[in-house]
């Protein structure tokens, strides 16, 4: 590569700060996607503020995100600040949530308004912040996935099955998420409990004391056929997706949802909850769809046991056009 060429690039600054408060979190994971994603697309980045850059690219909003963004302004560097937050998807999360809503709206547009260029992962977030009346663009951008990590393999089933014991013929449910009632937790140990010959495991894990004493309850005595492994590692859950028959969404409200990506880019089949973030997928196309109990309860039957056709082949087209090279080149574009 010239000289020239690479005097021409823009290093990027991911600002890591107190990002390790929420590393086990969907934002934690977008961060990764990042640093693949430019790694792929040759675009120099550094995680140390102290180093030199000229673009800095924000993910949360703690207040020392929102000082690097005016520190990074007043020396002249571009900011973009990525909005994986809204108020619809605080609502419903953690205890208190509902009450602080409001104010946490207030503050997530002060420190997105910091920003000379604002990213968020779907058309359907664009929409919400558009309505909080930002001042940057808003620009929409998959979060991203790494189609070839996520890739199906009979080994990884095999190994799935054999760490919980599992027989070859044994049907499986999961799920991934915070134990949180936006997440869909309850209907997921509500559907456990209809579907004793199937077994269901819910990855993912948050501290007791700050969730609902509802959801606390429901975790601390679930059905002897539902089980919360807690927080895995990334090649333990790409198992678990190899190694199960359904993956079961039953969030009521995302951004975007990266879990979601990597079931796909898995070939597992897919059933979510009917929500509008989701209005772009048709049921019975890339995945499948439900509103009730009931319908899930029946959809669950139909899939696990074949009645339904299998729709892993056009999931897994979704996913690819979500690869990690796809979305760094998008990247380097933003950066200039």
């Amino acid at each position: 590569m010239g000289s020239s060429e690479e005097s021409n690039r823009k290093k990027v600054l991911i600002y890591s700060g107190m990002l390790k408060l929420v590393n086990k979190s969907g934002v934690g994971q977008a961060v990764r996607h990042q640093k693949q994603a430019l790694e792929q697309v040759g675009v120099p980045f550094t995680m140390d503020k102290n180093d030199h850059y000229d673009v800095v690219h924000l993910n949360t909003i703690f207040p020392d995100s929102l000082f690097m963004s005016k520190r990074a302004k007043r020396k002249g560097k571009k900011v973009i600040y990525h909005a994986h937050s809204t108020m619809e998807d605080f609502r419903n999360s953690f205890i208190g949530s509902n009450l602080f809503a409001p104010l946490f709206k207030r503050w997530i547009t002060h420190c997105y308004n910091s920003g000379d260029i604002i990213i968020t992962p779907t058309d359907y977030a664009k929409d919400l912040l558009k309505s909080y009346g930002l001042k940057p663009p808003i620009i929409s951008l998959s979060n991203g996935i790494d189609s070839n990590f996520f890739k199906k393999t009979i080994e990884a089933r095999e190994r799935f099955r054999k760490k919980y014991q599992l027989s070859k013929d044994q049907k499986v449910v999961i799920s991934v998420g915070h134990y949180i009632k936006r997440k869909g937790i309850l209907d997921f140990i509500e559907l456990a409990k209809r579907l004793p010959e199937y077994e269901f495991f819910w990855f993912g894990y948050t501290n007791l004391n700050m969730i609902q004493p509802k959801i606390r309850k429901a975790i601390k005595h679930p059905p002897a056929n539902l089980h919360f492994p807690g927080y895995v590692s990334r090649s333990e859950i790409r198992d678990a997706y190899c190694g199960s028959d359904l993956f079961l969404f039953l969030t009521y409200e995302e951004t975007e949802g990266i879990v979601l990506l990597e079931a796909l880019a898995a070939q597992i089949p897919v059933l979510i909850r009917d929500i509008p973030i989701y209005s772009n997928f048709k049921d019975g196309e890339v995945l499948y769809k439900a509103e009730s109990i009931e319908q899930f309860h029946e959809k669950i039957i139909k899939i696990v046991e074949g009645k339904l056709p299998d729709l892993t082949e056009n999931g897994h087209r979704i996913a690819k056009e979500r690869d990690l090279k796809v979305i760094g080149k998008r990247l380097k574009e933003i950066y200039q």
